[in-house]
């Protein structure tokens, strides 16, 4: 489905505490894991329908590994780049890899077939600083890339030129693609995601989606839906509902810490968030899902009409000290600490977490309006970053003590 960009509303801010979602009694299972790594993993890919796995590191290394008959992952091939690898990106139909480097340098490869060489195809100078994210688009065939630069850049694979790009705003720091639309999707570190649209040969500004409070670190594009999901440090998931055409944004509340990697199963609806909190998130996207308020803006509580303290007329007049504003998540009325006393989880509204109601909305809120579909693993493993091959159910995570694991996950999806 072909994206369709609209504004969209403000976030609301969670009160972290304890979620109240399920706890996983069928588990992800543990099926192997690759360490002892000289440096810090950085990212790794699966290759689909094969026992292979391709990391990059700190190191400057790029690594592809093969399961061997002793059941364990082994380096076939071990290539050094000039700089730090920070991004990579496989097309397993063509094998061609992508890698980008600390230098702002794209290098393109082709895989052998029997996964123990790779030819060095072309360098791609997109960048003067760290390449911060990579795609490729099959059908169009360019190498879509992103930087610390600020810029957006992206280059024909076939003839090697640069055909556009555009300068943003701030560190790019994530990236997805609408190959139908040919809508291009730039998370940065501010938290703003720039939407473009590459009508070759230029790059057109489409529109800014603002809601993350902090880096968007992670951008999905879920095309069946034309969702939008992106995950950010300030702990959150947004999934925005770019084909609805209405400006919708859905919020999901249910890390503690920075959200790092996201997948989607289309099968299932299930969209999957990854976190330094060490916990892999099942969110339940099938089930309907409300849309968050906007909060209110008022000079006096909207509830006991108390003046906040900067209301000094109102507080002259009633003769009181004035108090400080908070915002019910469930109608989103300005109101004051006294009216909002009570908490409670809204797992419609994304909140796994229990956040302030006010008075009259926590009367009528039910066990049904608290029940949660949303499921919780912890993986006993900080996550950089992950990657799924679906097909075989399978799932890879990195994580920040220089260990990547190999999940089987088909009995919790």
């Amino acid at each position: 489905m072909a994206a369709n960009i609209h504004h969209s509303s403000g976030p609301s801010t969670p009160i972290t505490s304890t979620p109240t979602g399920i706890t996983g009694t069928v588990k992800p299972e543990l099926i192997n894991k690759i360490e002892g790594g000289s440096d810090e993993v950085l990212d790794a890919k699966l290759i689909p329908g094969q026992d292979a796995i391709i990391t990059i590191s700190q190191d400057r290394s790029v690594r592809l590994w093969l399961l061997r008959d002793s059941g364990q992952y082994w380096p076939s091939i071990c290539h050094y780049m000039n700089a730090a690898a920070t991004a990579v990106v496989y097309h397993h139909p063509t094998r061609q890899l992508f890698v980008g480097t600390e230098t702002g340098l794209v290098s393109e490869f082709i895989l052998g077939e029997d996964y123990n060489h790779m030819d060095h195809k072309r360098d791609y100078h997109a960048h003067q600083n760290r390449v911060s994210g990579l795609y490729f688009s099959s059908e169009s065939k360019w190498i879509l890339s992103i930087s610390k630069d600020r810029h957006f850049q992206y280059h024909c694979t076939d003839s090697g030129r640069r055909v556009g790009g555009y300068l943003c705003p701030s560190w790019c720091t994530s990236l997805a693609y609408d190959e139908l639309a040919k809508y291009v999707f730039v998370g940065d570190y501010s938290g703003q995601i720039t939407v473009l649209k590459l009508d070759q040969p230029a790059v057109k500004l489409v529109n800014t989606l603002k809601g993350h409070t902090a880096s968007v670190q992670t951008l999905f594009w879920e095309e069946q839906n034309g969702w939008l999901c992106s995950g950010s440090f300030d702990a959150s998931v947004f999934v925005w509902d770019i084909a609805g055409r209405k400006g919708t944004v859905y919020e999901l509340h249910g890390h503690r810490q920075k959200v790092t990697a996201l997948a989607f199963s289309k099968e299932r609806q299930v969209l999957l968030s990854g976190s330094e909190d060490n916990h892999l998130v099942l969110w339940n996207m099938a089930t309907p899902r409300i849309e968050n308020p906007e909060w209110a803006q008022s000079d006096l509580c909207q509830l006991c009409s108390r003046p906040f303290f900067w209301n000094m007329r109102a507080m002259y007049e009633q003769k009181q000290i004035g108090l400080r504003q908070h915002h019910c998540r469930k109608c989103g009325k300005a109101i004051c600490n006294g009216c909002s006393t009570k908490r409670s989880t809204l797992p419609s509204r994304g909140h796994e977490f229990p956040v302030r109601v006010c008075e009259e909305c926590y009367i009528g809120i039910t066990d049904d309006d608290k029940r949660s579909n949303t499921i919780f693993h912890d993986l006993k493993h900080s996550i950089k970053a992950m990657d799924m091959d679906l097909s075989r159910d399978l799932m890879i995570t990195v994580g920040s003590d220089r260990i990547v694991k190999l999940w089987a996950i088909k009995n919790v999806l």
